[in-house]
């Protein structure tokens, strides 16, 4: 039986993280949840990832950044290696929440830029993140902002930062709109004269694409006096981050992303107005630490991970993993990318086939996380993913996987204890009946009797290997493991 430090501690590492190995799990256990959650929020290094540099000599492409899948294959491989799980996982939230694409960018060096820039600022100030945002050169041309200008402002950006970033529908007006626009005028992307007159070029070959970056420009920006949100006066981009921050909106929208992200699934952005959150008090909770912290993102994470609503048995297996965070813990189990290898771009493309093309969200919404993540053909899909990758028995994390099963098991084997230490290797903690019964039945029929000698090191423990490898392969495709 699982002990219920290493159940909470399992639960904070596939929230906070991708999930870990059950022998990471009792090591955490003796450091204690709460230094746990420490190292986590302070992580910053990757002492045992590769550096960019050499990342770029095993897999120039990761750097290169030509194509519309090594960028998210960059970044999936971070998230596989790194040792700051935290970081990639606020990241991916970021990506969600402020959506930017490939569609329409075509070039993945400014879209990881990006997911660089969450990385350094997503744990900070939310009002430093959302100017930082701003000036973001993928989202000036996601949002067209480059295309707004004084005396003939483009709304578009100005819309999203009060309905999708920030405060949400209901919260203001359409003049608050255009007065957010005008403050945005001149925020744009440099050398766009440059870019024009030379036909676009935007690469460097063989090294890759130019990466783009923010301008100023004083000569565009409106300086007449605008009205947002009841405040007058000539105000700037910072100032209308500034006004926004300062609303209770912004706390309450804020904090339920970071609910929805990190506790229990929410429904789609677009129903928040007419549907309830899951827990007002949650909400009402995080949202006072979020003011009373300066609006600081790490704070508000501390307070939720030691909550009592985060904590609580019944806020396990309330989330749908997207398919980057079950990819991201399969891989980071099974142990193939123990460096950045080319396998890595075809293993990320079957993110897209789960319904998550990673920088290329399907509009500026982003992903519909929750439920809708699972639909008949991307389910196929993530059964297939987890099965295949858990069972391999050529993957050395599986193996190891394997051999502390056996090694648990000495003498005989039985389809239960073998469920039972598959399930303790996989950090699920609990499955209904109907699962382990299932699983049970097929590990009755690999053992081909009640019971099993496994013999390490001769042809009988190579046999023993593969049956349980066959019982990871089913445990990754039951509905437990496809949640976090």
């Amino acid at each position: 039986m699982v002990s219920k430090d290493v159940q909470l501690m399992a639960h904070l590492m596939r929230r906070a993280g991708f999930g870990t190995s059950r022998e990471r799990l009792d090591e955490l256990v003796d450091q204690g949840y709460d230094e746990t959650v420490e190292q986590l929020l302070d992580a910053v290094d990757h002492p045992s990832r590769f550096t960019d540099n050499l990342i770029r000599r095993y897999h120039s492409e990761y750097s290169g950044m030509m194509g519309n899948q090594s960028a998210g294959a960059n970044w999936m491989y971070r998230m596989v290696s790194t040792d700051a799980p935290l970081r990639e996982k606020i990241g991916l939230m970021w990506h969600g929440m402020f959506a930017t694409g490939y569609s329409k960018l075509a070039n993945g060096k400014v879209l990881h830029d990006q997911i660089r820039m969450f990385e350094r600022h997503g744990m900070g100030s939310f009002k430093n993140l959302l100017i930082e945002l701003s000036k973001d050169p993928a989202m000036i041309v996601w949002l067209d902002n480059s295309e707004n200008h004084n005396g003939a402002i483009n709304e578009n950006y100005g819309r999203e930062l009060l309905e999708l970033f920030s405060m949400g529908v209901g919260n203001y007006t359409e003049h608050d709109v255009k007065e957010a626009a005008r403050a945005f005028t001149g925020w744009t992307i440099g050398n766009t004269e440059y870019m024009t007159l030379k036909s676009m070029r935007d690469s460097v070959w063989p090294y890759g694409r130019l990466s783009f970056h923010f301008q100023y420009k004083a000569d565009d920006h409106d300086n007449g006096e605008k009205e947002f949100l009841g405040h007058r006066g000539n105000l700037n981009g910072e100032d209308i981050v500034d006004i926004i921050c300062k609303q209770p909106a912004a706390a309450a929208f804020l904090s339920r992303h970071m609910y929805s992200f990190f506790v229990a699934d929410e429904p789609p952005v677009p129903e928040w107005p007419y549907k309830p959150p899951r827990d007002q008090a949650a909400i009402d909770a995080l949202s006072k630490v979020y003011f009373e912290s300066d609006y600081n993102v790490t704070e508000m994470l501390r307070f939720l991970f030691k909550s009592d609503f985060f904590m609580s048995e019944d806020a396990r297996y309330q989330r749908v993993k997207s398919p980057a965070e079950l990819m991201a813990g399969v891989l980071r189990l099974t142990g193939e990318f123990d460096r950045p290898k080319i396998d890595m771009n075809p293993t990320h493309l079957q993110a897209t086939y789960m319904g998550q093309w990673l920088l290329n969200p399907p509009s500026v919404e982003g992903w519909h996380w929750g439920t809708e993540w699972i639909d008949s053909g991307a389910l196929v899909e993530r059964v297939n993913f987890a099965s295949e990758r858990l069972g391999n028995l050529d993957s050395p994390g599986v193996r190891t996987i394997v051999d502390r099963i056996l090694s648990g098991n000495s003498g005989t084997l039985t389809a239960e204890a073998l469920v039972g230490s598959a399930l303790e290797e996989l950090s699920i903690n609990v499955v209904s009946d109907k699962t382990r019964s299932a699983l049970i039945d097929f590990a009755k029929a690999q053992l081909d009797q009640p019971a099993a000698a496994p013999a390490s090191g001769s042809e009988n423990g190579d046999a023993a290997r593969k049956q349980v490898a066959n019982v990871l392969k089913l445990v990754g495709a039951t509905p437990e493991f496809q949640r976090a």
